[in-house]
């Protein structure tokens, strides 16, 4: 299934893509695309649905975040072994994890802002993992029954905050809509191997990052297991499982984003994203 979100930013209403690309209302079936929702028994009642009887909905329609009542944001850094390479830093012995706030979400179309005082906005782009289940201290042979999920996501990152100004990734990770996601949520079933995804990003029509989830340095069985040893994730929490490399700290020299951009990116089976940047 592809779950999705439409409407007005904080309006939106549940939705589902049929297979012939129609969109399909679910508000008469749940509340949202949220903790509920997302659970086994919510995955399997949407699926016992007949799609064709569902009322379809008109487009033009903004696309909101996939994933509503997110509480955390946990992240993966350094994941691609190409992309610490770029970053001058060494492939991580375990998973390097930092958070990013659920007040950075936004949809895959909105507009992503260049922060007050920014010089090196940067873009990621990852494969997100929507957790289903609540999950503690998972084994890895167990921990792909706590995925719901997956989604396009990008890591928009302000280098400047995040490296240059001491303390935590965190505060240059954390800008409103540095975190969009969607267009839609695409349930575990309908991805055969997470480890096999094509993912890319462009600026401007120019080609900038291009990488598989193969090349992982920890797979998303790994991750979903680690995080689960350090803290509770809960279901619609998200998961940023890292990027290939091409980001712009590793362009020679470094390449930034500036306001009146476009972003364009996808995940193979997962969508595509496009946003304008502009001044916060």
């Amino acid at each position: 299934m592809r779950l999705l979100r439409v409407g007005p930013a904080g309006l939106e209403r549940p939705a589902m893509l049929d297979a012939s690309g129609v969109l399909r209302d679910l508000s008469g079936h749940c509340s949202d695309i949220n903790a509920d929702t997302l659970s086994p028994a919510g995955l399997a009642a949407l699926r016992g649905l007949d799609v064709q009887s569902l009322p379809a909905i008109a487009g033009g329609l903004r696309v909101g975040p996939c994933v509503s009542g997110v509480r955390k944001i946990v992240c993966v850094g350094l994941n691609y072994a190409d992309h610490a390479a770029e970053a001058n830093m060494p492939v991580p012995a375990e998973p390097v994890l930092f958070m990013k706030p659920v007040s950075s979400l936004c949809g895959p179309f909105d507009a992503i802002e260049i922060p007050r005082g920014a010089q090196k906005t940067d873009w990621e782009v990852e494969l997100a993992v929507v957790i289903g289940q609540r999950a503690k201290y998972v084994d890895e042979s167990r921990a792909m029954d706590y995925v719901a999920g997956y989604c396009v996501a990008n890591d928009v990152s302000e280098r400047s905050f995040q490296l240059e100004r001491s303390g935590q990734w965190d505060k240059g990770k954390g800008h409103d809509t540095f975190a969009p996601i969607g267009p839609w949520l695409v349930t575990a079933d309908q991805i055969a191997d997470p480890q096999a995804l094509d993912l890319w990003l462009d600026v401007d029509g120019r080609r900038c990052q291009t990488g598989n989830t193969r090349t992982m340095v920890f797979g998303v069985r790994q991750v979903v297991s680690y995080i689960s040893q350090f803290m509770t994730l809960e279901p619609g929490d998200l998961v940023f499982t890292g990027t290939p490399p091409g980001v712009g700290m590793g362009h020679k020299p470094p390449v930034y984003l500036q306001p009146g951009q476009i972003v364009r990116l996808g995940v193979q089976g997962l969508g595509e994203q496009r946003a304008m940047t502009v001044a916060a």
